[in-house]
């Protein structure tokens, strides 16, 4: 991971809320680099990540599931 100044750590993330993926498997790693929160929500729980849920919602609508960005 890139080597931020205190100053721009603060000013990029403030929270992360993800899903039980194992991409996320060194949260608090993440976490401690970035200063941030980490929430991981409960599965079948979609509502705990709304904005994450809200973006792929406008995605798909100009880029459909089966292609790769």
């Amino acid at each position: 991971m890139k080597q931020l100044t205190e100053e721009q750590k603060y000013q990029i993330v403030h929270s992360i809320t993800s899903d039980n993926g194992k991409e996320f498997a060194e949260h608090k790693k993440i976490s401690k680099k970035l200063l941030a929160d980490f929430f991981i929500a409960h599965p079948y729980s979609s509502w705990e990540r709304d904005l994450s849920g809200d973006t792929n919602k406008l995605i798909r609508q100009y880029i459909p599931k089966k292609n790769n960005f």
